[in-house]
């Protein structure tokens, strides 16, 4: 109780029934796991719309072994003497090998293999 209620006599106090309380905080006990459910189901349904709104704006790329593409320059393989005007797209490169999850093995027009797999968020097709 708060210090207001000890002088004045509130309605909370004056209806109150130990019995009926004891035995509505029972049968909120009971349909907690009911409510805990609901709101699981309320989660996973708000994750469904954001998860379909956000690939709504996706336009997925697929690309095709030698298909030409520029790949992505990371701020790790920029020149640091060109500042910001350094290219942001290496390239171009051929498509050698694609996966079947969205990576592509890459290798130079050359012929020499490029090491690691790319994804296709970081590559963009080359037109010539």
């Amino acid at each position: 109780m708060i210090p207001v209620e000890v002088g004045e006599p509130s309605f909370r106090r004056q209806h109150f029934h130990e019995e009926s309380n004891d035995d509505s905080l029972q049968a909120e006990l009971d349909v907690l796991d009911e409510i805990r459910t609901n709101a699981q189901i309320v989660a996973e349904a708000c994750k469904q719309r954001m998860t379909r709104r956000f690939n709504s704006n996706l336009k997925p790329r697929t690309f095709h072994e030698g298909d030409l593409v520029w790949r992505a320059t990371g701020s790790a393989r920029r020149n640091s003497s060109e500042g910001k005007l350094a290219a942001n797209w290496d390239g171009p490169f051929r498509i050698r090998h694609a996966l079947h999850n969205g990576a592509y093995k890459l290798e130079e027009l050359s012929g020499k293999i490029i090491p690691r797999t790319w994804n296709s968020t970081h590559l963009k097709t080359y037109y010539s």
